[in-house]
């Protein structure tokens, strides 16, 4: 009788070892992404899978504040989100919402771009929890020949081409758009007016919701997706937008060969840099999958793929090697030293300003 249940034992154990080994083999062989749309370069994912066996579910999104719902939500099924640093990471992190990297497991960490990590520290004590996936700017697109048959002196490089009614306005007819993101859209209009793109102060963005208020009638599309293909369609000739969706649509534009010319402009009276990262989520179900990801992507020939596809600066320095000239030597991917004078970035902000800001925004789209 106790042989018997010996042997009855034995197979249960056997048994549980057996689906305990397949539940955990099956739980890394799978690997949830969110990212934003249009941000990564076709191959990457197939090459991954082929060099892992890991099969990913890639879903997008076109709004920082889009991801953030979900990981408030909590139960977000993601293993690898992309939120920009600024206001959104930082103060995700103070939130909890991410796990610490395991950077025992990140063996091509090392060819991160130091600068971008100095940066990014100021947030992200000892960058424990943020890896540099891309960086750009927020500026001016704009139809080459558009707007030199409407107005062969328009201010290209300049904040007045979005925010001085008098001169938006002459673009209505062909088409105006803005991103819809408070945090990308209030900093330039606080610089037109002369103030701290970074400010705080519900009064001062009160003051920037004014500029946007003024130029509403002219705008003819709020959107953050959308807007990439309609400047590269010749469907609008100016937007506010980030350098990496410009690149996509003036590149696009050109591959179409119907004479669309689309340019990015970084506006003189300076420009907001953008660092988009890559992070863990705290309840992320494929750990172990998503530190195989991060370590196959920090490889440089493989992040430069996507840089070559997006026309955007990555955050890995030694990846520049591998970047076609067209994107290296562009100076709207690479700013000149002097033009970096210009740049800044905002500061994670307060829930009552996060708020504030929101309805504000909420009120320029709904002329209320």
């Amino acid at each position: 009788m106790a042989k018997k249940y010996f042997r009855r034992a034995t197979v249960i154990a056997f048994a549980l070892a057996v689906f305990v080994g397949t539940g955990a083999q099956a739980q890394q062989s799978s690997l949830n992404i969110y990212n934003w749309n249009d941000y990564i370069a076709p191959e990457t994912i197939p090459n991954f899978e082929k060099a892992t066996g890991i099969k990913v579910t890639y879903d997008v999104y076109d709004a920082n504040e889009t991801l953030e719902a979900k990981l408030s939500a909590g139960g977000s099924g993601y293993d690898i989100v992309v939120p920009t640093l600024v206001p959104f990471a930082a103060r995700q992190i103070q939130a909890g919402f991410y796990q610490p990297l395991n950077k025992a497991k990140l063996t091509n960490i090392g060819h991160l771009d130091k600068s971008l990590l100095a940066r990014m520290a100021a947030y992200d004590k000892d960058n424990s929890y943020l890896i540099p996936w891309m960086t750009g700017l927020v500026g001016i697109a704009y139809n080459v020949d558009k707007i030199k048959q409407i107005m062969p002196d328009a201010p290209v490089d300049s904040l007045r081409m979005l925010f001085d009614p008098e001169i938006v306005s002459k673009f209505k007819d062909c088409g105006v758009s803005m991103i819809d993101s408070p945090t990308e859209v209030f900093p330039p209009a606080l610089k037109m007016i002369g103030l701290n793109p970074d400010s705080q102060n519900i009064a001062d963005l009160q003051k920037a919701a004014d500029v946007h208020f003024k130029v509403r009638p002219y705008i003819r599309r709020y959107d953050s997706s959308e807007y990439i293909n309609a400047l590269a369609n010749g469907d609008i000739c100016v937007a506010w937008g980030y350098s990496s969706d410009i690149q996509i649509a003036k590149h696009r534009a050109m591959e179409a060969g119907k004479g669309v010319n689309i340019a990015f402009a970084i506006p003189k009276e300076g420009a907001q840099r953008y660092i988009d990262t890559l992070a863990v989520p705290k309840d992320a179900p494929h750990a172990e999958a998503a530190w195989k990801f991060l370590d196959f992507i920090m490889q440089p020939e493989e992040i430069a793929k996507t840089s070559n596809k997006i026309y955007v600066q990555s955050g890995n320095a030694d990846a520049r090697q591998f970047v076609t000239p067209d994107v290296a030597n562009d100076p709207g991917i690479f700013p000149s030293a002097e033009v970096e004078q210009t740049i800044y970035s905002i500061s994670p902000s307060t829930p009552d300003v996060d708020r504030a800001r929101t309805r504000f925004w909420t009120r320029v789209k709904t002329g209320h």
